[in-house]
């Protein structure tokens, strides 16, 4: 019984995190509450479960699968940086080939912002931070939970291709095509509130590290 919690958390988020999106499901509960309601309602559902499982991780019987060390933690913490700023420049801008886009029929793919460099930043952003924090948690629970988190950003991005090309249809490979395309370093093109989104980046990323040990228990700091 001691995994119980462990698993009963697991299920939860899997099934938090895939039933809703299909497409019959989806579109019901879209009539019912509109698009934007259940971007809310699915992204607050999806914070929880990860709150849990996160916790039952920390619940779960310790087995060592490898020692700490000093220089653990200065993975995260490094990582973490860019996972701030692809979170801020994906949030709330048009996307038509990923989940969590807004007002996706106005994306420009001669101005294609991050989406120019990939197709799904916020799961870039979530396998990074997960592989990040793999490092200096080397107990079985937590092994298991951000190794599973890894996985999923790399399997995720193919099912949501998948889905996309089928919703999309034949205009996907023009669209993606013009994506790749449009894409530049040069940040202006990432759009006018470029600096807005990082200083946002900037905020999140020494908010997340504040409240690390209130969450959490432990400092991210080394």
């Amino acid at each position: 019984m001691a995994w119980a919690e462990y698993v009963a958390a697991f299920g939860f988020f899997f099934v938090s995190h895939s039933v809703p999106v299909r497409r019959p499901i989806r579109e019901r509960i879209i009539e019912r509450i509109g698009g934007r309601g259940f971007t809310l309602v699915y992204s607050v559902l999806s914070l929880a479960a990860l709150a849990w499982l996160i916790v039952a991780a920390d619940r779960a019987p310790y087995v060592q699968l490898w020692p700490w060390a000093s220089w653990q933690p200065y993975v995260p913490l490094i990582v973490m940086a860019p996972v701030c700023l692809i979170v801020a420049l994906a949030v709330a801008r048009p996307n038509p080939f990923s989940f969590g886009g807004a007002n996706n029929d106005a994306f420009d793919p001669s101005r294609p912002g991050i989406v120019g460099w990939t197709r799904h930043p916020l799961l870039v952003a979530l396998g990074l931070w997960a592989a990040a924090h793999v490092v200096p948690n080397g107990d079985l629970a937590h092994f298991l939970l951000f190794g599973t988190f890894v996985v999923f950003a790399i399997v995720g991005q193919r099912l949501v291709d998948r889905r996309k090309r089928r919703e999309i249809g034949a205009r996907w490979e023009e669209l993606d095509h013009a994506r790749r395309r449009g894409r530049s370093l040069d940040v202006r093109r990432f759009g006018s509130r470029f600096a807005a989104r990082l200083l946002i980046a900037v905020f999140l990323y020494l908010g997340l590290i504040a409240i690390h040990p209130v969450l959490f228990g432990v400092s991210p700091l080394p």
